[in-house]
């Protein structure tokens, strides 16, 4: 068995993941890097142990069982234990109005976000039941949680509030075994995820609001860092959050207040 903890990150290739994978790594953590691209995968990797941390590649999809299980069977197998997983990988996936979303754009945004999120606590729940410890933390997002306000952004919304409704349930399931679980929901974050998402018709469904300060009151506009949600993800991993389980934490500057 591993004398140092161990961790589990999905979606540890870039943004929010690849924070929290580094600084975790830098609290002492080996880290399984998990993700599907093996490039961002390995870079993250190199990034840890250039910081002489020490970190596990691991490629999967999120959405497959079999390979979910892999990867999680392997950390387990190599360093005897699992004490922390965050269930990061996401999608922002197709903003569209609801009669232009189709079926397939629902369908993905629901199997990367929520399938990926059940398939990650469903493979290591086992691992920590037999330890009777772990803590298990759920990147969900402002949007779906306090805010509504994100032009066609329904699919994505309904899944991230899906997952902080998991998390209450679940902390009620796990507590017993000594498994906390809790949720961290971002505002508007540096990352490269806005990239990916597809905005169909926005003038369909944006809401027209402005504030004239700014939308994040902490910082007149200026978005977070990924280091800001890691060091949140990290707090939440540690013993100093023992006695936290079944809460959501948002991350945002205040920016979901006015919304």
């Amino acid at each position: 068995m591993a004398e140092k903890p161990v961790a589990l990150v999905t979606g540890a290739g870039s943004g929010i993941g690849k924070a929290s994978a580094l600084v975790l790594a830098g609290d002492g953590y080996v880290v399984g890097v998990l993700g599907h691209t093996e490039e961002e995968n390995r870079q993250t990797a190199e990034a840890i142990r250039a910081s002489g941390g020490q970190a596990e590649e691991l490629l999967a999809d999120v959405t497959h069982e079999d390979e979910m299980k892999r990867a999680v069977a392997k950390m387990v197998d190599t360093y005897g234990r699992l004490d922390v997983v965050v269930a990061n990988a996401g999608i922002n996936g197709k903003w569209a109005p609801i009669d232009e979303l189709t079926p397939a754009d629902w369908d993905k945004t629901i199997a990367v976000n929520l399938k990926g999120t059940y398939l990650t606590i469903h493979t290591v729940t086992p691992h920590m039941k037999s330890a009777k410890k772990g803590s298990i933390i759920v990147i969900a997002s402002i949007n779906g949680t306090r805010t509504f306000t994100s032009p066609g952004a329904t699919a994505y919304v309904a899944t991230k509030a899906a997952e902080v409704a998991m998390v209450k349930q679940l902390a009620l399931e796990l507590g017993k075994h000594g498994i906390r679980i809790n949720a961290v929901c971002p505002g508007k974050i540096e990352t490269k995820i806005d990239d990916n998402t597809e905005v169909i018709n926005p003038q369909e469904t944006a809401i027209p609001v402005e504030w004239p300060e700014g939308e994040i009151p902490l910082t007149g506009d200026k978005p977070g860092k990924a280091e800001d949600v890691a060091n949140t993800v990290a707090f939440l991993a540690s013993s100093k959050a023992a006695h936290i389980t079944g809460s959501p934490i948002w991350v945002d500057g205040g920016q979901s207040l006015l919304r």
